[in-house]
């Protein structure tokens, strides 16, 4: 019996006995994703006061100070440009090929002045040779000490599966393959130009097989005894089915021996990393269920939990179902981007269409048109300063509107309870809504006084304004405060530099001087 009539049969027996249907899991159809339900946003345990701030509630007011967009390279946690110290093909191509050094390529792409983000996508095997420890390849140790030398931050895929090196070797531990059942799935995966495609089998490991998961679930917690509480981690593919842990095997089936098997041993390997990581955020591909293994499932589990959301293509995304995930996903989630086309930024090589724009920028703009907050900028160091020398524009326009850019941009003092109460607009000039929750205090310069909460999950929204008040002791009455900001994702909270034009401290806080309750710029009933 096939799953369908299966569906009907048992449903129509449930009903016979009087009993309730719960749809399978794997019931989650596509759907459209503006307005679907997929639960509340991140609720901050000290909620602000975020309106409305009607004109009978005050007993004057004044507009106190203002800012305007920034036009600069703002570095915050939760959105920038990715160098890749490590692909799925290895490291840059002058390591490859023996002209350069590893550490050195990765300080020349750490020093860009544009980088904000250092990123390592390897094979397992990269990171274990043997149960119950790491063997981490060399190129971590020189990523985090770049990240830290340059003051970026780490992010990172384990991948499960890739078709690159096979059939010399797999992705998999050479110790797990003795254990684990090996599939051949077929010779022709569909990609282009692969050569010697056709005169072996590639193979993929079952999955479901109890060996294979325990490794897996020991693979993730030695990962995040290590890194899951690390300062300088930004966040972590999920490790999912497939080549490159994308979620699928191109053209070719899967190893499992029915579907609800697939699906069941994904949504179980998902549920398990979100359950392990508690602090670092967990990217989820959008990648559409083209292997049948429960990826709608999976995705509609990691969107619930709060995991973030990725593909590998931007413009030669060939399905539209993406599209319609990433731009519309709920607006606390970040989106990270890549395209693999044209990826070491020759400017010799690269195709310029009728209007001047290169292929390149062309991706680029269009990550602004997904919302995104991050864009993959690979591993070619000299080629990308070529490129931005000659190409800036690209670079230059998603600094400065890439990912969240929130600023206070009116400040208003109202007389209020006897003393003053502050209104902020906080403004949102990004293209995407904060990943996560914004935290803003105003406080004394001597720190002694810190008033503060949270926003509601993902305010400001890109493009939009959210407001919040607080109320001063009497004491602050014509004092200087300065405005602080902070990101909440998964309980861990992270300093936020203000994007204004205006001067800012050096801690990234705005300060504003408040008006005494004689000032005779007070207004009321005007």
């Amino acid at each position: 019996m096939n799953r369908r009539n299966f569906m009907k049969a048992s449903g129509a027996a449930s009903l016979l006995l009087g009993l309730k249907v719960k749809p399978l899991p794997a019931d989650v159809p596509d759907h459209r994703w503006d307005g679907y339900d997929f639960g509340p946003a991140p609720t901050p345990t000290d909620r602000l006061n975020q309106g409305p701030f009607g004109i009978e509630q005050d007993d004057g007011w004044q507009t106190i100070a203002w800012t305007n967009p920034s036009k600069d390279h703002v570095k915050n946690y939760g959105h920038g440009l990715v160098g890749y110290t490590w692909e799925e093909n290895g490291p840059a191509v002058l390591v490859r090929t023996g002209k350069d050094t590893l550490e050195n390529q990765i300080e020349k792409l750490a020093s860009l002045p544009f980088m904000d983000v250092l990123y390592i996508r390897c094979d397992w095997r990269d990171v274990q040779s043997e149960p119950g420890k790491l063997n981490l390849n060399p190129v971590w140790k020189l990523t985090f000490e770049a990240a830290k030398k340059y003051n970026l931050r780490v992010a990172f895929r384990v991948q499960l599966s890739s078709p690159n090196f096979q059939p010399k070797q797999l992705a998999m531990p050479d110790f797990l393959q003795k254990k684990v059942p090996l599939v051949k799935i077929g010779r022709i995966r569909g990609e282009k130009e692969v050569a010697g495609e056709g005169n072996w089998d590639y193979v993929e490991p079952r999955y479901d097989h109890p060996e294979f998961q325990r490794a897996f679930k020991e693979l993730n917690d030695l990962l995040a005894a290590e890194y899951d509480d690390h300062p300088l981690v930004e966040f972590m593919d999920m490790m999912m089915y497939g080549f490159w842990g994308e979620g699928h095997t191109n053209a070719l089936p899967n190893p499992f021996p029915d579907y609800l098997t697939a699906e069941r041993t994904m949504l179980e390997m998902t549920r398990y990393q979100i359950e392990t990581w508690k602090k670092v955020p967990l990217a989820m591909n959008t990648q559409p269920d083209i292997s049948k293994t429960g990826n709608r499932e999976c995705l509609d589990l990691a969107v619930r939990a709060g995991c973030w959301l990725r593909s590998d293509s931007t413009v030669y995304i060939e399905e539209s179902i993406q599209v319609e995930c990433l731009c519309n996903r709920p607006p606390w989630l970040a989106v990270v981007m890549e395209e693999g086309r044209g990826r070491h930024y020759n400017v010799e090589q690269l195709e310029v269409d009728v209007a001047g724009i290169n292929e390149r920028e062309n991706s680029m703009l269009h990550v602004l048109d997904l919302g995104g907050n991050y864009w993959a900028i690979w591993t070619e160091a000299e080629n990308l300063k070529n490129y931005y020398e000659k190409y800036p524009n690209g670079i230059h326009t998603l600094q400065q509107r890439m990912g969240y850019r929130v600023r206070p941009s009116w400040i208003w003092q109202r007389k209020r309870y006897g003393t003053s109460e502050i209104v902020l607009a906080i403004a949102n000039d990004g293209v995407a809504g904060v990943p996560g929750i914004l935290r803003v205090y105003l406080e004394s310069l001597d720190g002694k006084l810190s008033i503060g909460g949270g926003l509601d999950g993902g305010h400001p929204h890109g493009g939009r304004l959210r407001q919040a008040s607080f109320i001063v002791p009497k004491e602050m009455e014509g004092q200087k405060m300065k405005i602080r900001a902070e990101l909440e994702t998964k309980g861990v909270r992270r300093p936020v530099r203000w994007a204004c034009a205006q001067p800012l401290n050096a801690d990234g806080t705005l300060t504003i001087q408040l008006k005494t309750y004689d000032d005779k710029g007070w207004r009321k009933g005007i």
